[in-house]
């Protein structure tokens, strides 16, 4: 049966990308400062940006922050993806970027947010009110759901690097080890993903990361954000954590496309940059 991850590693292959196109509407870059400037600034993205996409990922704050009618602008840059597969022949993955965290009926409401109402194929996820809060978001094997675990901004070291004793109660607390709080969520999610539709979220910003992540969860997906603006570099970043096979990272961008000149242009030349890299890792 198949899985988010298997309609992903498919789009990976019809478009020889692993980039994700960040859709992330600042009010600063928008023609007008609302709901449709949003939405007009979305469409045209997708629509010129589509050849080169792994995936899409709308980030649901900047689309809220318009209230009922940039709810709807957010619905309909998700549709305007389903059609630009339709047209493609190509299943785009939409990664809605809500970073939603809760419990029993709460997170069942969000999930039915996310997959029903706004058509969503994956949803990030923070992971800190333990299992029962990624449940409902997993219940549908075709759904995905990235998981926080290192991200990328300069305060995630407040929690995330936290030391944590090993929890393995079989393991004399003598001789216990020290691990990051980071290793721990990656540990707890490669258990909780008896569906196969579990992936986390680990910053390209940090290649070390990067590589232990993938130590410990070998087989999951990465949504690692972090290049250009904030610093991460590609090379590093897929070197440290891409699988055996090439695959296995997602690459989101997002000022770096909607603002060249030429978004385009922007998105064939860092696909080719991806592809590059990917190429040579692999001889």
């Amino acid at each position: 049966m198949e899985s988010f991850f298997t309609f992903l590693e498919k789009r990976v292959a019809d478009c020889s990308s692993l980039l994700c196109i960040g859709l992330d509407p600042h009010l600063s870059d928008l023609q007008t400062p609302n709901a449709a400037g949003a939405l007009a600034s979305c469409l045209n993205l997708v629509k010129k940006t589509a050849p080169y996409a792994a995936a899409f990922k709308p980030n649901a704050a900047f689309f809220e922050q318009f209230g009922a009618p940039g709810w709807e602008a957010l619905k309909q840059v998700i549709d305007a993806v389903r059609n630009e597969s339709q047209r493609q022949g190509s299943l785009i993955p939409v990664i809605l970027d809500a970073k939603r965290g809760d419990i029993a009926s709460t997170a069942v409401a969000y999930a039915k947010s996310a997959f029903t109402t706004l058509g969503a194929h994956a949803v990030t996820l923070s992971p800190y009110l333990g299992k029962d809060s990624i449940d409902p978001f997993l219940t549908d094997r075709e759904k995905g759901a990235f998981i926080l675990c290192k991200t990328s901004n300069p305060g995630a070291v407040d929690l995330q690097d936290l030391p944590v004793l090993e929890s393995d109660p079989d393991v004399n607390q003598g001789n216990r080890a020290v691990q990051p709080l980071y290793l721990v969520v990656a540990r707890l999610a490669q258990s909780w993903n008896t569906l196969g539709n579990i992936g986390l979220v680990v910053g390209a910003t940090q290649p070390e990361a990067l590589a232990r992540v993938r130590a410990v969860a070998p087989g999951l997906w990465f949504l690692a954000p972090g290049l250009g603006a904030q610093g991460g570099g590609m090379k590093d970043a897929l070197h440290a954590g891409l699988r055996p096979d090439g695959k296995g990272m997602l690459l989101p961008v997002s000022r770096g496309i909607a603002r060249a000149a030429d978004p385009a242009m922007a998105a064939a030349k860092l696909r080719d940059e991806i592809f590059n890299i990917m190429y040579r890792r692999e001889r």
